[in-house]
């Protein structure tokens, strides 16, 4: 891993102001268990999502006073202070890699297109547009910066403050962490699958049932912790890899029942990690398992290649490709919200990557 390349030791000091919107990404394969600095125990692979993004931006200032603050921080316009924790993690972990970045001020203003607690990763999206922000102040003054070392340095950073971040740099699909079954694959940063994927999978569609909205009972940095002494984790780790490579291999023919397989599997898979864990978590709800077995139901009666695929929480992504969108919406109307009215959606697709605004 040779992260000395992302040293960037100028002392210089600029204002500055970056404006970035930065989308979410729905694991198929799930990167859980981790170890040393945000390094991944195995490989994931992403579908980066379009209408599900963070717009940050962040004002550069240098310093005047001791007493002013390093950062301050507010989400849609709010204050918010239950998040200053993480913030400040996230910056001095990277503040080794630009250390003059702690003689600025940073005043930083993000906004979500989702709601904070509805399934979708929020910390994936906030952390890229931070990062994405930062790595953009610092080729103000780093000019030879090359536009592949620009993106390849903001997923660096972004992975300091959440891993799932890494891979809302890249779309459509990306991947993080180092296996055998990618040649450019890296556990410092992600990167996209270059190769060309199978039309079956353009514009893919991702319909997110919102089924809880409240805070997730464990966080993501406990569940990985789990797996340091989980009883499965060697093993896992080993269907991690092997699945990695079923899912590339499907992705680039075609095989959409490899796909639906290996990407349920995957789901059901990291909530039996966490069934088993100690101390151990069920972080289904009843209408988890009952709307799981309508989609099974749906599709072996309707032979529609729908799927799904959950992160650690009761909501559910659906998975579809785009042409049976109006069959899937049929379904959604006419059984799932029929049988559960107080559910929500969301519903989206895959997405490019993000943009300066």
């Amino acid at each position: 891993m040779n992260q000395e390349k992302f040293l960037f030791p100028n002392n210089q000091v600029i204002s500055h102001s970056s404006f970035w919107e930065a989308p979410s990404n729905i694991a198929l394969i799930k990167y859980w268990g981790k170890k040393g600095n945000q390094i991944p125990s195995n490989p994931s692979i992403s579908f980066l999502l379009s209408k599900c993004f963070t717009r940050t931006k962040i004002k550069f200032s240098p310093i005047n006073s001791e007493k002013d603050p390093w950062f301050t921080f507010k989400l849609n316009g709010k204050i918010k202070l239950d998040f200053y924790k993480k913030i400040e993690i996230f910056l001095d972990r990277i503040l080794p890699y630009m250390p003059s970045l702690k003689n600025h001020n940073l005043i930083i203003d993000s906004s979500n297109s989702f709601p904070h607690s509805s399934g979708i990763a929020s910390s994936a999206s906030s952390m890229a547009a931070m990062a994405l922000c930062i790595t953009d102040w610092e080729r103000q003054i780093n000019i030879k910066m090359t536009e592949e070392m620009f993106k390849m340095k903001s997923s660096f950073l972004a992975r300091l403050g959440s891993g799932s971040a890494s891979r809302s740099i890249y779309g459509p699909i990306s991947s993080w962490g180092k296996t055998s079954h990618l040649k450019e694959s890296s556990d410092i940063y992600a990167v996209p699958l270059k190769q060309k994927v199978h039309k079956t999978f353009d514009g893919f569609c991702n319909s997110i049932i919102i089924i809880d909205e409240a805070e997730k009972e464990i966080s993501s940095t406990e569940g990985h912790r789990l797996m340091n002494e989980h009883p499965f984790a060697k093993k896992r780790f080993y269907q991690a890899n092997q699945n990695f490579l079923e899912i590339k291999n499907s992705l680039l023919t075609g095989d959409i029942q490899k796909f639906i397989q290996i990407v349920e599997s995957e789901a059901l898979t990291l909530h039996a990690l966490m069934m088993t864990s100690s101390p151990s978590y069920k972080l289904f709800k009843p209408e988890t398992i009952k709307i799981i077995e309508l989609i099974k139901n749906y599709r072996e009666n309707s032979k529609n290649p729908l799927c799904f695929t959950l992160d650690a929480g009761p909501n559910i992504h659906l998975l579809y490709p785009k042409a049976y969108r109006k069959d899937v919406l049929d379904f959604i109307n006419n059984e799932l919200i029929k049988t559960f009215p107080s559910i929500k959606f969301i519903h989206d697709q895959v997405g490019n990557g993000p943009k300066k605004i």
